[in-house]
């Protein structure tokens, strides 16, 4: 998307092919309710989706298995929460470990992802990105990310859209109707991450 908004700016006909995810093989690095979510999204583009969590079950792998798993992903998807254990779980070793030219992406926590690594995996060539976070935010002036290729930062507004509002308030009512009946909330956080 960049490339076409510089083109339109420079009034520029742009019609290099673009990729697709049809055969690709998306990472899912934090695969819960929200994980499942981005799934049901992106399997009808024919995809192929591994998944990760902090555990293994049915159908998800482990988070121990990432360094196998890392090398056969086209795309990696972070979508996991901001806790001492996964404070930059994304280094210089994870981005080495990404298929050349794979799509990191982080709608997760910036804190999830070694800025500095990630600086250096993107002028490389190693990997491109595309983050709606970032550590710290908003980025400061002169940090190594706004001027780094293959990169589209977002101002942590993947969430944002013209139906979080509508569902935000259906989630709250349905939460006060559980609670009135004496029925268990929905979505209890228990325990650690």
């Amino acid at each position: 998307m960049p490339e076409f908004v510089r083109a339109q700016a420079a009034a520029q006909w742009r019609s290099d092919r673009r990729e697709s995810l049809a055969d690709k093989t998306v990472l899912i690095v934090g695969y819960g309710q929200i994980g499942a979510a981005i799934e049901a999204r992106i399997v009808p583009f024919e995809a192929e989706v591994l998944r990760v969590a902090r555990g293994r079950r049915p159908g998800v792998h482990a988070i121990e298995e990432l360094p196998r798993l890392l090398p056969d992903a086209d795309v990696v998807v972070l979508i996991l929460p901001g806790t001492a254990e996964t404070r930059h779980l994304v280094d210089a070793d994870f981005l080495a470990r990404m298929k050349r030219g794979a799509l990191l992406v982080n709608v997760a926590r910036g804190s999830v992802v070694d800025h500095d690594a990630l600086a250096r995996a993107l002028h490389d060539g190693q990997v491109r990105a595309a983050v709606d976070v970032t550590d710290p935010e908003p980025l400061p002036d002169g940090h190594p990310l706004w001027s780094a290729p293959n990169l589209l930062i977002t101002p942590h507004v993947g969430g944002a859209s013209s139906a979080m509002w509508p569902r935000a308030h259906r989630v709250v009512r349905e939460q006060l109707e559980r609670y009135v009946r004496g029925e268990p909330l929905a979505n209890q956080v228990t325990g650690a991450y």
